[in-house]
């Protein structure tokens, strides 16, 4: 595939953003990283992310930093008008669906205010170049709860055969609970789809559900596999909310999702949308993911069960990735579930011997 020849990568020290700064580093192009450790501010020190960018300065050729906030409109218009990238991957953002209801203004000004503030930067500066929108499955709210379930031994699944594939892009975002967090979320997937179609720019939403992968900063209220392996690994307790443990998630490594950016820069449509998960064959319940962490741990799980689900929280949910193959066959899941959890927890393993030493 040919590559662009600058990206601009918003939330680069993130989990996606560092993958996609590595990744297009790696094929000879410049890379502008845009981040300011917002995370940290979100969720205190264990969703620092500095880590990250020292790494990215440390190891990619051709790689700046820019200590932006998306929310500095007039910031992101001059570094783009000065940037002028052929490709935007945005991958920056409020993330958590609990978080929102204590911070609403940072949430909506992070997710929607800043999405804005970068495609109209784009659409005066680079209109042509593609620009790619991590958006998240919470835009459906809580409507896939709808769907007929049926309870198996360590998991829920859908018992309508419509669902056997999983949730498609023609899903209702409307009439559902969504959090705060979903709601922002949704103004952000709603106007890229709309700067693609009103302007005819080339963009794109992916709505992702658990992307993960063993650069994530997981903590208790956003990041469900790391946090998960990050208690196994030093023996905390994990707490489980509601549903009796079985509720279910598609996993995806973030190479992957970086594959899919990939195929799209290199042939964009305008306004489009995809669901970007693992797909049915890699997901898995909170009960299947202790057993797989353990395998490749050693370590028991410990964890508590609390009888309250979070509000608007999913009790099934897995992409249906056919709309996506069709539209770029070449693509397909290259990590599996398993492959993933092992290099969680061996970057889990590294970092907590690293933090003793420092200790």
């Amino acid at each position: 595939m040919p590559s662009p020849r600058s990206v601009l990568v918003t939330g680069s020290s993130g989990l996606i953003g560092s993958e996609v700064c590595q990744y297009f580093a790696a094929t000879g192009a410049s890379i502008h990283g845009v981040d300011n450790n917002q995370r940290a501010a979100f969720f205190g020190a264990d969703g620092d992310t500095r880590f990250n960018q020292q790494r990215l300065e440390r190891t990619l050729h051709g790689f700046r930093h820019h200590e932006l906030d998306i929310r500095d409109r007039q910031g992101v218009l001059e570094l783009i008008s000065r940037v002028r990238p052929s490709a935007i991957v945005h991958t920056a953002g409020q993330p958590s669906h609990d978080r929102a209801a204590s911070i609403p203004f940072d949430d909506f000004d992070t997710n929607a205010g800043g999405t804005l503030n970068l495609l109209e930067a784009a659409r005066r500066f680079c209109p042509e170049s593609p620009f790619v929108h991590m958006s998240t499955n919470k835009v459906y709210g809580d409507a896939p709860n709808n769907i007929a379930l049926t309870e198996l031994e360590t998991r829920w699944d859908y018992a309508d055969p419509v669902f056997a594939n999983g949730i498609d892009e023609t899903f209702s975002i409307d009439q559902s609970t969504h959090s705060l967090f979903g709601a922002s979320k949704v103004a952000a997937d709603v106007m890229v789809q709309e700067y693609g179609r009103y302007f005819g720019m080339p963009t794109c939403c992916l709505r992702a559900g658990c992307v993960t992968g063993p650069n994530h900063a997981g903590v208790p209220l956003h990041g469900f596999l790391s946090y998960l392996v990050k208690c196994n690994v030093e023996q905390r307790e994990y707490a489980v909310l509601g549903y009796k443990g079985k509720q279910v998630r598609d996993n995806i490594h973030s190479y992957d999702v970086t594959r899919f950016i990939h195929a799209f820069i290199d042939a964009p449509r305008q306004g489009e949308v995809y669901n970007i998960g693992g797909g049915k064959e890699n997901s898995c319940s909170i009960l299947e993911a202790f057993s797989l962490v353990e395998r490749y741990s050693g370590r028991p799980q410990r964890y508590v069960y609390v009888d309250a689900a979070r509000r608007g929280d999913h009790i099934c949910y897995y992409s249906d990735l056919r709309r996506m193959k069709a539209h770029y066959p070449g693509w397909t899941i290259a990590r599996s579930l398993q492959t993933t959890i092992a290099e969680i927890v061996e970057s889990w393993q590294r970092r907590t011997v690293t933090e003793g030493q420092i200790a």
